[in-house]
Formats: C-alpha cells, sequence, structure tokens
C-alpha cells in the first residue's frame, strides 16, 4: 500500500475531520453534529472504485466498514444504517456510514444537502476520537 503519494480529495479535508487512520483507511467524521455521518477513505492514490483495490485490500476495506458499522451501533443505536459508496460529486473512493434515527431532521430523506451543517463542538470531536480511533 503507498501512502506516500495519497492526498485526501479537497471536499472530504474541507468537510471533515479526520478521526484516524486504520490499516487501510482514513477514518473521517463529516463536521455536521445533526446526524453520525462517518467517512471511510482507503490511503491509495488514484483509487475511484473498489474494484480499484486489490482482493486483500477489498477485505480488508469490508472488515473496516463492518467495524465503523458495529461501532456506530455500539455508540449510537441508530434505527438504521446507511452506508454507500456514491462519488458523483468527490471521485475518490470513499463510503460514508450514516447513523440514521426515525428522530434526525431529515429522517426517511437522505442527509445530503437537506438543512445547513451545525459544526461538532470539540468536546463532542474529542469524545469521538475516543470511540472511533483505535485501529
Amino acid at each position: 500500500m503507498s501512502k506516500t503519494s495519497f492526498i485526501l480529495a479537497p471536499e472530504l479535508k474541507r468537510d471533515c475531520i479526520e478521526l484516524a487512520d486504520w490499516p487501510l483507511c482514513k477514518v473521517l467524521l463529516l463536521n455536521d453534529s445533526q446526524y453520525p455521518w462517518f467517512v471511510l477513505v482507503p490511503r491509495i492514490a488514484g483509487l475511484k472504485e473498489i474494484i480499484d483495490l486489490t482482493e486483500q485490500q477489498q477485505i480488508t476495506y469490508l472488515h473496516e466498514s463492518a467495524k465503523l458499522s458495529h461501532l456506530l451501533v455500539e455508540v449510537f443505536n441508530p434505527d438504521k444504517l446507511n452506508v454507500a459508496a456514491l462519488g458523483n460529486m468527490v471521485p475518490q473512493l470513499h463510503i460514508h456510514h450514516i447513523a440514521r434515527f426515525k428522530t434526525d431532521i431529515a429522517w426517511p430523506a437522505p442527509v445530503w444537502g437537506k438543512f445547513p451543517s451545525v459544526p461538532y463542538t470539540n468536546e463532542q470531536i474529542e469524545q469521538l476520537k475516543a470511540h472511533f480511533s483505535k485501529p
């Protein structure tokens, strides 16, 4: 895995908080406290699709996605998990993991662009880092 040439997409850098580096992926938190919204980005340059990963990297990616999903259930106890790799606006390979609640302001619609973001406080960020920074 080449980590030296990896550069996080500017849109992800602008909109997210870096929480951790797991064995393959960078774990990001979208800076909108209205939804527990996390993003996994493999730290490999030039990826657009999951099929661009080697078979072993795909397995690691799946394991890290499952680990993140389990953590979201454990920490937030959501009504539903939304996990998606879209990339229409940001082509760099990344997978969204969003804990959804029947009580969130966008339910049941998608969260993208529904309401202006409400940034996390420093205290909230530190609490989330404690849960999600372990590889």
